[in-house]
């Protein structure tokens, strides 16, 4: 065995740096000692009237926080941004069947953006572990 096949990835939606950072750090403890790595997604979501494009400053700005997020993990870490016009869309259109994801959130009486995301993609089939933080 060995293979790629035997590799975990952890798909970890950028919801922000704190919140991203937490969650990195949550899946370093939560993959001790298993081969698994993470794929850091960020989407940037453009509404309709506007040319599907991204421009360029707000792509580098993007990927600059990717980056130095990953390069702060212990795990290999590989950094996606995906465009769409919906923020759910670019996250169904990043994730493989049945993908583990770990959201953060921080803690509301309300139920958050993140917390929204989680149920929709438990809905959709993904393995979703949902984590508040202070």
């Amino acid at each position: 065995m060995g293979g790629a096949a035997d590799e975990l990835e952890v798909v970890i939606p950028y919801t922000g740096p704190t919140t991203t950072a937490a969650a990195l750090d949550h899946a370093v403890a939560l993959t001790a000692g298993l081969n698994a790595r993470v794929l850091l997604v960020a989407v940037h979501a453009l509404p309709y009237p506007l040319p599907f494009i991204c421009p360029t400053l707000v792509h580098a700005h993007l990927v600059e926080q990717l980056m130095e997020l990953a390069n702060h993990c212990s795990l290999p870490v590989q950094p996606q941004v995906v465009l769409a016009r919906d923020r759910e869309e670019g996250f169904r259109f990043a994730l493989k069947p049945a993908s583990t994801v770990l959201v953060a959130t921080h803690r509301h009486f309300w139920r958050t953006e993140e917390e929204k995301l989680a149920r929709s993609l438990a809905h959709e089939g993904h393995k979703v572990a949902l984590m508040h933080i202070a």
